[in-house]
This record gives structure tokens, C-alpha cells and sequence, in this order.
């Protein structure tokens, strides 16, 4: 295994920068705080992490985190030195392994006292894991043949109230908004198997007016059900929906963990659909955690095949230049292999309306989205139908490079949204 791992961070340290990106690569490889016994020169060369570049950038006078240490003997106040490092491992150190790989590239580095920021910001892996792990199975192409869907977003929506509604609720929801030309409806996460709301009674209530529309139309609505469990529940859950027509399943990847999805990928004939909920743990706080860009790769070359990436003008913290550059990298090759790059289908959703389609098509360059709105379709003064058409329609502009106001002229559906959702 001759092939290495490379990973970016961003660092802030009051520590000389070499020394804090040797301590890093010592901390995650070979080396603890002190020679140890066996630590032999032979045996640093074949397995040390070595620091493939440091890139000095601005520096503060006070520390992003608490707890952070400083040099000894240090005279003065310190400064807090921030830069870019990248490391590299040999392969041969934790195998082709998802669980390890994790723990080698994002593990004790965040509690090293030397600094008072870090952060994981790319990964970049051999093609070696492409022979263990498979990867999403469907991907754009995939998802855009079980939707029927081609040349422009898929349109979907999210089951609100995300609990509380009975099996029987959850199906009038669904047969409303299956009514009213809708592409994709996923349960809330919160939603599984609670008690008020099964998740067998859900599945066959929602999969009965799902197949009663199909038959009608001679296209099946994807209905993402929420299957997130222990692993035997999840296996379970994806062959029910599968006996019932089922074409796609959600889990909460930050609930089940990478072990979980990829024996659920092993199992899965349908589309696994990667909802991010917790995401914020990891990429609120700029000082701490890691980018989406390295997070989401984890999980595509686990099997996920759709992952939300939050919306233009969401209700969270995200900026709008964040949210197109995860959505970018989502739909960014990781490997060279021919058909092998683990593409994924971004998910826009969080208070998206038709409003932001043309800024999301200006700024994405294409239709391969699912573009999810709740009060959007919902809260359209026309109804439901009225709001998908809306939404349709919206892209229609963006694609045509029309504008909004002018495209709403002659499209009621159209200029009703961009009244009741105005900026």
C-alpha cells in the first residue's frame, strides 16, 4: 500500500507554524509528546504523516477557542498565527477503511492544546477505496430515471408538521401534494417509527396513494420514508419499502454513522437519500470542526446518493457562497476512475421559494438538484399544485435567462408566489 492520503486544514497557533504542523502529523501518526521506545528512525519513515506544505495567512491577537496553550517561556503577549497545512499518511496506516480513516484525518487534532483553531478542510483519497466501498448507486442519472425527471430540478417538499400526524395524515399529505404534480416528498428526520405514527402503517398508507397516483399518471412520485434505526431496523425498513414500491429511503447520517450506512449500501436496491441534520456540529463555527467539502466525501463514497446542502437565503447560518460550493463539490468527481467519481445529487432546501432559482441556477450552472420547499409549495396562495407549478416555472426562467417579474406576466402561478413570498 504505497498510496497516500492527503488532507488540508486551517490552523490558528500561537506556536511556530512548523512545530505546530509537525506536532499535527507526530500527533496522528508516530509520535506523542515525548520518544518512545520502538519509535525507531526506520519506523517514522515508513509510517510518520509527513507535512506536505504550510501556507502562512493572517494572524490575531487573541485566541478563536478556549484552552488553547502558548509557548514556554514566551515573552509578551502572543500572537495567533493562522494558516493553511496540508498532511499526508501512508495508506499502509489504517488500511482502506472509512471508520479509521476518519479517526486518522479528524480525530484528537481538534483537542490539541497547542492550538486555538483547526480545522479539516479538504481530503483527497487513493482509488484504493473505490475497490471496498461502492459508492452511491444511483447518483444524478439514477435518481433522475426513478423521478422521471429530466432538464430541470426535481421538485420536492418535506411532510409538515414533521410529527404529530397520524399514518392516515401523513397519506393525505402526501396525496395532495402527489395531486398536485409534485416530484420528491421526504418524512422530516424527527419523523421514523414514533409511536402516534408507525413507521409500517406510514409506509403502507403513504405507498397506497403513491401507487393509486402512479397508475393514473404512469410516474411514481420518490418518496424518501425515513428508515433511520439501528442497523437490523434500517435493513428491515428498506426491504418493506422496497415490497411496497418503494423507490428511495432517508436516514440521518449523523444518527446512524458511516458503519451503518455502508452495511445499509451493501443491502440497498434503492435510493439512499443522506439527510445532514447535526451538520452544524461539525461546520458552524469557522475555528473548529470541518468544511463541508471534506465531510460530504465520507458519505458519497458510503453510498448516499442525494445530500442536502441548504438553500440561497436559508433560515440557518449559512452563507449563500457556502451553500453553492457544497453543492458544487457534491456533484464534483473524487476519483479519476471512468464512472467512478461518486457524483451525488445536491438537495437545496430551507425557506426556499421560486425566488431563488434564478440566483441558484446562476451561480450552480445546472439543473442536477433536487430543489426542496416547504411553505413554498404549502403556503402558495393557489394550493399546492399551484406552488409546484410555480416553482417549475421559476426554473423555466432561470434556465431561458428571463427574468422573474417579466416570466410572471404570463404565468398566474408564477406571479402569486413572487407576491406572497416577497424579498
Amino acid at each position: 500500500m504505497s498510496e497516500r492520503i492527503y488532507a488540508r486544514y486551517w490552523i490558528e497557533t500561537a506556536f511556530p507554524l512548523e512545530q505546530a504542523a509537525e506536532i499535527m502529523a507526530g500527533e496522528q501518526s508516530t509520535g506523542t509528546f515525548v520518544r518512545v521506545p520502538g519509535e525507531t528512525d526506520e519506523l517514522r519513515e515508513r509510517h510518520a504523516a509527513r507535512v506536505e506544505s504550510i501556507c502562512e495567512r493572517d494572524a490575531v491577537a487573541s485566541p478563536s477557542l478556549p484552552g488553547a496553550g502558548v509557548p514556554k517561556g514566551l515573552a509578551g503577549s502572543p500572537v495567533y498565527r493562522r494558516a493553511e497545512v496540508s498532511l499526508s499518511w501512508p495508506l499502509a496506516n489504517m488500511g482502506v477503511s472509512l471508520p479509521n480513516l476518519l479517526a486518522t484525518v479528524a480525530g484528537n487534532l481538534f483537542e490539541l492544546k497547542p492550538f486555538s483553531g483547526l480545522r479539516l478542510l479538504d481530503v483527497q483519497l487513493p482509488d484504493a477505496f473505490l475497490e471496498k466501498y461502492q459508492g452511491p448507486q444511483f447518483g444524478v442519472a439514477g435518481t433522475r430515471q426513478l423521478c422521471g425527471v429530466y432538464q430541470r430540478p426535481i421538485i420536492g417538499t418535506i411532510i409538515k408538521p414533521s410529527v404529530g400526524l397520524s399514518p392516515e395524515a401523513t397519506a393525505k399529505v402526501v396525496e395532495t401534494l402527489a395531486e398536485g404534480g409534485i416530484d420528491f416528498i421526504k418524512d422530516d428526520e424527527l419523523q421514523a417509527d414514533g409511536p402516534h405514527c408507525p413507521f409500517e402503517q406510514r409506509l403502507a398508507a403513504a405507498m397506497r396513494v403513491i401507487r393509486r397516483r402512479a397508475d393514473a399518471t404512469g410516474r411514481q412520485v420518490m418518496y424518501a420514508c425515513n428508515i433511520t434505526g439501528e442497523i437490523d431496523e434500517m435493513l428491515r425498513r428498506h426491504d418493506a419499502v422496497a415490497a411496497a414500491g418503494g423507490t428511495c429511503v432517508m436516514v440521518s447520517m449523523n444518527s446512524i454513522g458511516l458503519p451503518a450506512l455502508v452495511e445499509l449500501r451493501k443491502h440497498c436496491r434503492l435510493a439512499i437519500h443522506g439527510h445532514r441534520n447535526g451538520w452544524g456540529i461539525y461546520g458552524r463555527s469557522p475555528a473548529i470542526g470541518m468544511s463541508y467539502i471534506a465531510y460530504q466525501k465520507f458519505w458519497r463514497l458510503a453510498g448516499v446518493d442525494h445530500m442536502h446542502v441548504n438553500g440561497l437565503r436559508n433560515k440557518f447560518c449559512e452563507s449563500d457562497d457556502s451553500v453553492i460550493a457544497s453543492a458544487r463539490e457534491c456533484l464534483t468527481p473524487m476519483f479519476r476512475v471512468p464512472g467512478r467519481g461518486c457524483q451525488i445529487m445536491p438537495v437545496f432546501s430551507s425557506g426556499q421559494s421560486a425566488r431563488q432559482a434564478p440566483d441558484t441556477y446562476r451561480a450552480l450552472g445546472t439543473t442536477d438538484l433536487i430543489f426542496a420547499a416547504g411553505g413554498g409549495i404549502l403556503a402558495h396562495p393557489g394550493g399546492v399544485a399551484a406552488g409546484v407549478r410555480s416553482l417549475q416555472q421559476a426554473w423555466e426562467a432561470a434556465v431561458a435567462g428571463i427574468s422573474l417579474s417579466g416570466y410572471a406576466q404570463d404565468h398566474a402561478e408564477l406571479r402569486q408566489a413572487l407576491e406572497k413570498f416577497a424579498q
